[in-house]
């Protein structure tokens, strides 16, 4: 049941971020499931729901009836920016210079400043998106530039079935690099959020320093 799934990613969640006292947020990745499926969570207390493809979520948008805040937590193309600029509240995987730069124009052409989170690829895979950590801070000055973004924070992904003490190291790295991005204090930047943490792992994600999570099949079944 749906219900019993939420209530134990919760308690996990509670439980291992609880050193920080703070516990992250659960955003429940509904890429593959229809509607229906969603709907329910909102009764359930779950407020955040990410979607990958820009396709997936316009087809669903006029259905979720403003329950969720929407996070585009997939790769996203510059050319689709102007598809969901509106109707998101946070973009998790900002990666390059021109994404950045086509946030920021229809941000400004739809009048507001656009919550980003940048991607960072910390397990080096050269098939995923993200920016090597020796990038980030050259390209956290030079975005946080550009008046439609608002950087909030770092995103990152582990490489699929990674030993937990590989995903341990990556976790804490990741950890690491938003408090040198805090002490940092780019102005434009507010540097609070770290997106890191699946269905494999948002348990050891909490346990290191998570702020949200992205979880799918562990809800969804």
């Amino acid at each position: 049941m749906l219900k019993e799934r939420v209530e134990h990613v919760m308690a996990t969640l509670r439980r291992e971020s609880e050193p920080f006292g703070r516990c992250p947020r659960l955003i429940a990745v509904t890429k593959y499931s229809p509607v229906e499926d969603i709907l329910p969570l909102a009764e359930l207390g779950v407020g955040d729901i990410g979607e990958n493809r820009v396709q997936s979520l316009r087809d669903k948008l006029p259905y979720l009836e403003g329950k969720f805040q929407i996070h585009l937590i997939g790769q996203l193309q510059s050319n689709k920016v102007k598809y969901i600029i509106k109707d998101v509240c946070l973009i998790h995987s900002l990666d390059h210079a021109s994404l950045a730069q086509e946030i920021d124009r229809q941000a400004q052409k739809a009048g507001i400043r656009m919550p980003v989170l940048i991607q960072v690829n910390i397990a080096r895979e050269p098939q995923k998106g993200g920016i090597g950590e020796e990038e980030l801070f050259p390209c956290l000055r030079e975005w946080a530039k550009l008046p439609g973004l608002k950087i909030n924070g770092l995103m990152t992904m582990m490489p699929l079935g990674a030993p937990e003490d590989v995903a341990l190291k990556h976790f804490t790295r990741m950890r690491q690099l938003l408090e040198q991005c805090q002490q940092e204090a780019v102005a434009g930047t507010e540097m609070t959020e770290l997106s890191m943490g699946m269905s494999q792992d948002y348990g050891l994600a909490a346990h290191c320093g998570a702020t949200m999570v992205r979880v799918g099949s562990a809800l969804f079944r």
